[in-house]
């Protein structure tokens, strides 16, 4: 697939241009996940979104964890004061890829609820602990993201 093709289709995302995001991405794919490791040996994943506005398949790599079937997500950004752009775009449109591992799992995300979150957030914090200050340097809620499989 060319260049020009690319974010057409799921199988052909455009990666994150955050150059060392991209060079995550890159190993991973390369070691079925297995590298690169993360701070703290943190779980790595990959996921697909569709743009909210171009409708381009876009492909990042986040810290991921699995509870009870579902893929969990922080939607972080680091403690910036907006949220990163693959959530806004989950948000607009749901369905979405996650690769965990060799894995890949067709879902629909959604934001936690009220009552999932702090068991969620627990679980996050315990696998990267600096999820905990990046909410102290926002007054926004850094929302936990649920992946449901499709059935």
């Amino acid at each position: 697939m060319t260049d020009e093709t690319r974010g057409d289709s799921p199988e052909n995302p455009i990666d994150n241009d955050t150059e060392w995001v991209a060079a995550q991405i890159r190993e991973y794919l390369a070691t079925d996940g297995e590298k690169p490791a993360f701070k703290g040996g943190a779980p790595l994943v990959l996921l697909t979104t569709r743009g909210r506005k171009s409708g381009e398949w876009r492909r990042t790599c986040l810290i991921g964890a699995e509870d009870e079937g579902r893929q969990i997500l922080v939607a972080s950004l680091g403690g910036a004061p907006k949220h990163p752009a693959w959530y806004i775009n989950l948000e607009a449109n749901p369905e979405v890829i996650v690769q965990n591992k060799g894995a890949i799992i067709h879902g629909t995300a959604r934001t936690a609820t009220a009552e999932e979150k702090p068991a969620l957030w627990e679980k996050m914090v315990g696998l990267y602990p600096d999820y905990a200050d990046y909410q102290q340097k926002t007054d926004r809620e850094i929302p936990i993201v649920i992946v449901d499989p499709a059935v």
